[in-house]
């Protein structure tokens, strides 16, 4: 029997988590949006019978659902996640997981409470390049990692300016929270140690220049609000010694967007990587992935070449989260791990205010 998947938001995203669950076998029987005339659209693009103005109108009205998607503004994520917990329904929710930390707790104990599944969009983890290298870092290839520098760098990649991007109350922060995938991808391949000590600062130089929009940055609001940050740099230190840095920007004086972690292991080094010619332009990357080694006295870089992922791991990803609700496949990501990373996220945000260490 398939499982039946309720998406919530009708936005640009419910194309990769639709092709996702379907791969994975499952079936997408409603969709939820309160904009007028959203949820009939995305329902006429992808096939999707049932639609509806309101959460509360999907749960009642469509009791078969097993699971729901959330891709909404990031202010409505741990609400939404935790009303269809409370309704029975395992989540799949777009990052980042919450606004705080104190948020993905309240989440993941209700979904230990409940049984369900509570996993998180990150994406990244599912690129083929970023599973080659966890399998080698698996394998004992790599050995420890020591440490490692996780980098979203664009010159030109602020979403928009005046919208829930660009307000702290709805997003929770700017370049940090929106990008914070590479720093997520290189708790996963270090193992996710417990953090220790943030310290770092946050620049808001570019926010309000709109020579620093992105190409498929979102409209324009006029007398919105923009009070985040555009870049953050800092470090993070770890009870097992491990050590990690970090470079997150939508607008920083760089040669081109960059997306990377690079990392550091007792037995190896390695790099994933994908390179953008133009910032935010899928079509002019270029990917890399690669491991360095000492063999017979000589350095030696090993490329490995993986299958293309234009998507970036987000179909994989989607369907990884029905696999894990059928236990046919471990999970991608877990909640623990998610209030990890949001821990650490609220103390980079603690640090930039105070000028100060934060102790996690």
């Amino acid at each position: 029997m398939s499982i039946k998947v309720g998406v919530i938001g009708a936005g640009w995203m419910v194309k990769y988590h639709a092709e996702g669950f379907r791969a994975a076998g499952a079936e997408i029987v409603a969709v939820a949006d309160p904009a007028p005339g959203a949820a009939d659209k995305a329902a006429a693009e992808w096939g999707i019978a049932k639609t509806f103005d309101s959460v509360e109108k999907m749960l009642a009205e469509a009791p078969e659902l097993d699971a729901v998607s959330i891709i909404v503004p990031n202010k409505f994520h741990a609400p939404l996640a935790l009303q269809c917990l409370k309704a029975g329904k395992h989540v799949f929710c777009e990052k980042p997981p919450g606004l705080s930390a104190a948020e993905v707790e309240e989440m993941v104990k209700l979904a230990e409470e409940t049984g369900k599944k509570l996993m998180f969009n990150f994406n990244n983890r599912a690129r083929p390049e970023s599973q080659a290298m966890k399998a080698y870092v698996d394998d004992g290839t790599v050995g420890r990692i020591n440490s490692a520098q996780a980098k979203w760098i664009r010159r030109t990649g602020i979403p928009g300016f005046g919208g829930w991007f660009t307000t702290k109350a709805m997003s929770g922060g700017g370049a940090t929270i929106d990008l914070l995938h590479m720093i997520d991808l290189s708790l996963y391949l270090m193992g996710y140690p417990e953090p220790a000590y943030v310290l770092a600062n946050t620049f808001d130089d570019h926010i309000t220049d709109p020579g620093f929009k992105g190409p498929w940055g979102i409209p324009d609001r006029e007398g919105g609000t923009t009070d985040v940050e555009c870049a953050a740099h800092g470090f993070v230190t770890f009870k097992s010694g491990q050590v990690l840095s970090l470079q997150v920007s939508w607008a920083e004086m760089v040669k081109r967007e960059e997306v990377s972690v690079v990392f550091q292991g007792t037995k190896a080094g390695g790099k994933v990587e994908r390179l953008f010619g133009r910032d935010g332009l899928d079509e002019t990357a270029i990917d890399t992935c690669e491991l360095y080694v000492q063999e017979n006295g000589n350095s030696v870089d090993r490329t490995i070449t993986t299958e293309a992922c234009e998507d970036m791991g987000r179909i994989h990803s989607a369907a990884n989260f029905i696999h894990t609700i059928n236990g046919t496949a471990e999970p991608l990501n877990t909640p623990d791990q998610a209030h990890k990373l949001m821990l650490i996220i609220d103390a980079l945000y603690e640090s930039a205010a105070t000028g100060k260490p934060v102790a996690v």
